[in-house]
């Protein structure tokens, strides 16, 4: 294979996408003739108003449900001709997922709910090498000293962390996001879209949905919807960096301390 080739191919395309669902006897376009890449590396926001579309395409482009029309090439492979047990491979190698209300087992410690994918994934992977990288994800966003606090214990910000943890013990090459500072307050949002801008720093592909134009303004690349339909989609010329901004904070903070 020409390696100059691949990387220059969009990890994932999508030409003329349709989704209609049966409503009694009414069918409804969520989405309606969608074409778009997005390439290896890159940090993409889709946006759009409540019914834009965006939570289906998000769905469409996880391979947890599948186009009515259109092709959905994933890496070169065409989602649309798999069966449901290939497609749950696809979504299980190439995929990880957050989400705004963190989907955490309530009655299970951090570590073990970021050892879950390992287990689905991989189940005859030894116990201490699914622990040791279920650890190694949590230090990596820097809960490493929470290992065995139950949700309840801990913030919301320290919990969506640990859904990021989750997301990424699997080692996916592009992680979705949907709405993932939604139920958090402003500095820990900040935190939250630093950790993504960090991970996509490393090379991974990172999708996310959002209506709020604030956080959309961390990514490299913001897509628009109305009506299941690509209103715009333009390079962010406004891009705000969450670490600087951390440190502005930070500094101000000290400044009133010590007044």
């Amino acid at each position: 294979m020409n390696i100059g080739n691949a990387e220059a191919m969009p990890i994932i395309q999508l030409e003329g996408i349709v989704k209609t669902y049966r409503t009694g006897e009414v069918d409804v376009q969520a989405v309606r003739g969608f074409s778009l890449a997005i390439a290896r590396g890159e940090f993409v926001a889709i946006m759009g108003a409540s019914g834009s579309g965006k939570s289906t395409l998000m769905n469409m482009l996880g391979c947890l449900d599948k186009p009515t029309a259109g092709q959905y090439l994933l890496d070169g492979v065409s989602v649309g001709a798999l069966s449901r047990k290939q497609l749950a491979t696809l979504r299980n190698r190439k995929f990880g997922f957050v989400f705004q209300s963190f989907n955490l087992l309530p009655r299970t410690s951090a570590l073990e709910n970021v050892e879950l994918p390992i287990f689905y994934r991989h189940p005859l992977v030894s116990l201490s090498v699914q622990r040791k990288c279920a650890v190694e994800a949590l230090e990596r966003v820097g809960l490493g000293t929470r290992l065995r606090h139950y949700p309840s214990q801990l913030s919301g910000g320290q919990q969506q962390r640990i859904a990021i943890a989750r997301a990424l013990v699997n080692r996916p090459e592009v992680v979705l996001a949907d709405e993932p500072t939604g139920n958090l307050d402003s500095r820990t949002s900040i935190e939250i879209m630093g950790l993504f801008q960090e991970l996509n720093e490393s090379g991974i592909t990172v999708v996310m949905v959002t209506h709020e134009l604030d956080v959309a303004a961390y990514c490299n690349r913001i897509i628009v919807m109305r009506d299941g339909r690509l209103l715009s989609d333009e390079p962010n010329r406004n891009h705000r960096t969450a670490a600087n901004e951390l440190m502005t904070l930070d500094h101000a903070e000290r400044e009133a301390n010590l007044a």
